[in-house]
């Protein structure tokens, strides 16, 4: 059952990784300005941020295996569309849909994991999933780099053979864990969560960092922001009203996961800027595009050593701690990359730290508070909260390096000025979590009687 899981989020994480390498071909074939071919990644991030929430939800009231079996199944039609793309448009609609379904797998097999293993064994176990992470970071540019020797097609069409035996395999050995007493799905508050989502992702892509004020006025951003001021209010309205809102608002009032959603928010910041890593190498030692890819090792090694280490940690010291030791290892990487001369050493060192740090905050730590926060009922979507907030600080963390780097003279100061930046916002998240809980012993009593 772990490895059905397991797998699953390593077909979703791949899939933002592996096209990095095929986007010359797809410019090539599509003719595609350069300024447009980066929506082959945001349309994903975008996709991915709205179907989270949702099918995480969706899996608290239908069952987890319904849900997983669901995702699949949008995964492997997306990917199908992809790779029979007769136009760039098409293209884009194939990468929507694959990461609409995407956004079921991670929230949907953290729920079974806390439903299926004993609380002693969770920890570790959840800590697999940041392994899963790195794995897909190494893989991703080495499977596309090999893919590509055929076409860059065949990079969407070896998802589908992978989703079907997923699927079979899935509808053996998945729980249902469908709720007991379903009740309506909150329709109106989906609509307005991707409504503001959607929102969100477009005016941050479109907003002029390095003139702010002048890109608020442009009639790209402004509207997309002045959406956002009326949908939030609006969003929180409908969802106290709710019979079974999409994001309950006790989640919300609690005050472990404002902490958890606000450490998340950094972490996601961290693992954007982390993504720049190769364009340093590139700028400072003045190595090729193919090999500076391959300076991401000592992050992605650490990080898939670390990831189990930290959930092993977790069951002995407990979350608080892990996530205070991952977010000091990280600021001490984030300030070698900004401060000290950048040599071979400091770089791979400085990657190392970052690696080790962020191994004990994207796996199991984060995950394992909330689920002892939200309740059996609600773990499916307490996961979706804590992955939204990841994922929007990656497109806050993105957004701000392109700001910084482009209204820079030269990029490599702005690159680092942006981790600098990067290493205070985990600072005051390390502040932060003074408040979190030590060792959790017992399962906690739902939110709100849930």
């Amino acid at each position: 059952m772990l490895a059905v899981l397991f797998v699953g989020v390593l077909l979703a994480a791949l899939d933002i990784a592996i096209v990095g390498p095929a986007l010359p071909a797809i410019r090539g074939t599509f003719a595609v300005a350069p300024r447009w071919l980066p929506a082959t990644f945001s349309v994903y991030v975008l996709f991915y941020l709205i179907g989270t929430p949702l099918l995480a939800k969706r899996s608290d009231h239908y069952g987890r295996r319904r849900v997983f079996l669901e995702s699949l199944a949008v995964f492997g039609v997306g990917s199908l569309l992809a790779a029979a793309a007769w136009s760039f448009p098409m293209l884009l609609l194939g990468r929507a849909v694959q990461a609409f379904g995407a956004g079921g797998l991670l929230p949907v097999a953290a729920a079974v994991i806390a439903e299926t293993v004993a609380l002693e064994r969770r920890g570790r176990t959840l800590g697999l999933i940041g392994a899963v992470f790195g794995v897909a970071f190494l893989l991703g540019p080495l499977l596309g780099a090999l893919l590509l020797d055929s076409s860059w097609r065949w990079l969407f069409v070896v998802n589908v053979p992978i989703a079907l035996a997923l699927m079979g395999a899935a509808a053996r050995l998945l729980p249902a864990s469908a709720s007991a007493e379903p009740r309506q799905f909150d329709a109106l508050g989906s609509a307005l969560l991707a409504l503001v989502l959607a929102a969100t992702v477009v005016g941050l892509g479109q907003l002029d960092t390095s003139a702010p004020a002048a890109g608020l006025q442009s009639l790209r951003v402004w509207p997309c922001f002045a959406l956002i001021a009326v949908g939030l209010p609006l969003l929180w309205s409908v969802e106290k009203r709710a019979a079974d809102p999409v994001l309950p608002p006790a989640l919300l009032r609690s005050p472990q996961l404002r902490v958890v959603g606000a450490i998340a928010l950094a972490v996601g910041a961290v693992e954007a800027g982390m993504v720049f890593l190769p364009d340093i190498a590139v700028l400072r030692f003045g190595i090729d595009a193919a090999a500076a890819s391959l300076t991401m090792l000592p992050l992605v090694l650490t990080l898939c050593v670390g990831a189990p280490l930290a959930g092993w940690l977790l069951d002995h010291i407990g979350p608080r701690t892990v996530v205070q030791l991952g977010l000091a290892l990280t600021v001490a990487g984030l300030l070698l990359f900004a401060l000290l001369p950048l040599d071979w050493r400091n770089f791979y060192l400085s990657g190392a730290l970052v690696g080790f740090g962020m191994s004990a905050l994207l796996g199991a730590p984060l995950r394992y508070i909330a689920l002892q926060e939200v309740g059996t009922e609600r773990r499916g979507a307490g996961q979706g909260l804590l992955t939204l907030c990841v994922s929007v600080g990656q497109l806050v963390g993105a957004a701000m390096i392109g700001g910084v780097v482009g209204s820079a003279t030269d990029a490599l100061p702005g690159y680092r000025h942006s981790l600098l930046t990067f290493a205070v916002a985990c600072t005051l998240a390390l502040m932060l979590s003074v408040g979190l809980r030590g060792r959790v012993l017992a399962r906690r009593e739902p939110l709100g009687g849930a």
